[in-house]
């Protein structure tokens, strides 16, 4: 550890005395005083020194003092730390778990259902917000595309996936193409990524554009620019998801402002925004924790996000999550997350088998 992170780094009674708090404030939901926290610490400690403590975590930017009230409450950093190296979590029971394997069983011929059942699980054991994705395919291959031109300046698209499945598209361009200069590209992108996966096809045609700039006529160019945002697309085209619980966000104090409230619903109708959130946890090592800002999206700033990936044989194929206020208990809620994803891809494997 170098000497600037061991001056933000507390020290083992810091350590303690923050975890109490923190997993006080989660409890009660009000600030913290030194006198609560001499009690509950288990040290023979007094009030001035735990006053002074409180001072140290305060200028790491570990706690703050929301009013002029000697209480203190934990900063997203001190979340942060917490979640990381001081929380002591608890694994659900195993009547729990068999609650959810229960709940699991018979599901898999409809993925809606699925999603929903699991979502509405999620919510049910944690009081918040239960968020899954739609299972999708474990690769998405191009085997071929076809341009044919249209009359008024639209072409259309098929796309021939994984074999069997076929997308029908059509685009709207700047110009009139000739069945030529169509039939052009078409042959390039067969020739060169037909049996790639859609995601390695679009990030190849990005780079090949750039790199054949001087070499390529820009009709063609421009064709495959085009056929780049329709592959992204059909990437994307089963992502879909269900959310469960979103009213339980109303009991919490720090979320029951009626305009942060609408502003939060808002974010939750706008599929891509929670996509966006959940695809960065796809190829997480387990669970992933957001705190506040750590989202990127200021409408959660006040929430945290707890999300794990779910896989068939080595495959991500979707993610699972619950929403709530950072002041959330994550001592349950993260081994809920990570066993729930554990049991469904458990059920999910055993279903492919079968």
């Amino acid at each position: 550890m170098s000497a600037e992170a061991a001056r933000n780094f507390p020290n083992d009674r810091g350590q303690h005395l923050l975890r109490v708090l923190i997993q006080r404030y989660i409890r009660d939901g009000t600030p913290v005083g030194s006198r609560t926290l001499s009690r509950d610490s288990g040290l023979d400690l007094s009030p001035a020194t735990i006053r002074n403590v409180m001072a140290d975590l305060e200028d790491m930017g570990l706690v703050s003092a929301p009013h002029t009230s000697a209480g203190r409450i934990p900063t997203p950093q001190g979340y942060r730390m917490f979640v990381d190296t001081l929380v002591r979590y608890r694994q659900p029971g195993s009547g729990d778990i068999e609650r959810i394997r229960t709940k699991l069983r018979g599901q898999f011929d409809n993925p809606t259902s699925l999603v929903s059942t699991v979502s509405s699980m999620l919510s049910e054991f944690t009081s918040m917000a239960g968020v899954v994705t739609v299972p999708r395919a474990p690769q998405v291959s191009l085997r071929q595309i076809e341009f044919l031109p249209l009359s008024e300046k639209r072409v259309l698209v098929i796309l021939v996936i994984n074999d069997t499945e076929v997308q029908n598209r059509i685009l709207h361009t700047d110009r009139d193409y000739t069945a030529a200069e169509l039939l052009q590209a078409q042959n390039y992108i067969n020739q060169h990524y037909g049996g790639t996966d859609l995601h390695t096809v679009r990030e190849r045609l990005l780079k090949d554009l750039d790199q054949t700039r001087d070499s390529m006529n820009q009709a063609m160019r421009d064709i495959i620019t085009v056929a780049e945002a329709v592959m992204d697309k059909a990437e994307h085209s089963d992502e879909d998801y269900a959310l469960a619980g979103e009213t339980n966000l109303m009991d919490f104090a720090e979320l029951s402002d009626v305009e942060k409230l609408r502003k939060l619903f808002d974010a939750f109708s706008h599929k891509r925004l929670i996509l966006d959130l959940l695809d960065r946890s796809i190829h997480a090592k387990g669970v992933r924790v957001f705190i506040g800002e750590e989202s990127g999206y200021r409408i959660l700033d006040d929430c945290s996000v707890v999300t794990a990936p779910y896989h068939v044989d080595k495959d991500t194929i979707g993610v699972l999550g619950v929403i709530g206020p950072t002041r959330m208990a994550y001592d349950r809620v993260v081994p809920i997350v990570d066993v729930t994803a554990r049991l469904l891809e458990s059920a999910l494997g055993h279903s492919s088998n079968s």
